[in-house]
């Protein structure tokens, strides 16, 4: 089955362009990412932290199967309701480097929405060591429980 979360990783480029449409208002998959119970709700984690301001932060934490907690991280750069986040990403206590995120947010029609999602690595070298994890699936999965998880809002 076609996923429908499409990954673009363009050869030598340090970045990865991230798009998939929605059948949800813009408003509504906005929610999903500025709202800490939806956002529990389609990671499957604890939210610990969600401050959506300019220069405010969130802190996330998850449970393996085998129950080792992991955490993550970032800065808020731009807050804009409906239409964009500028955010960094940090894994704890992995060897990934942070991560700089641009997500955008574009109404379609009345009922459906785009997600774009530029995300800048430190090198070519860590973009690719991440596509080697079943990086492309998780991101799939996690925005399909997006699109089951809030159509349930509307």
């Amino acid at each position: 089955m076609e996923q429908k979360t499409k990954i673009d990783a363009r050869e030598g480029k340090q970045e990865l362009v991230i798009t998939r449409e929605f059948d949800l208002p813009v408003e509504l998959l906005f929610k999903a990412y500025a709202e800490a119970e939806i956002v529990e709700q389609w990671m499957g984690t604890k939210v610990l932290k969600l401050e959506n301001k300019k220069h405010g932060s969130y802190q996330f934490e998850t449970t393996d199967p085998k129950g080792h907690k992991h955490g993550f991280h970032g800065t808020i750069h731009e807050f804009s309701p409906d239409k964009k986040i500028i955010r960094t990403f940090e894994m704890e206590n992995t060897p990934f480097p942070v991560q700089l995120e641009f997500l955008e947010f574009e109404k379609l029609t009345e009922d459906t929405s785009k997600l774009t999602m530029q995300v800048v690595y430190r090198s070519v070298a860590d973009r690719d060591q991440l596509l080697k994890l079943p990086f492309a699936q998780g991101i799939n999965m996690a925005h399909n429980r997006i699109q089951d998880i809030v159509q349930k809002l509307k």
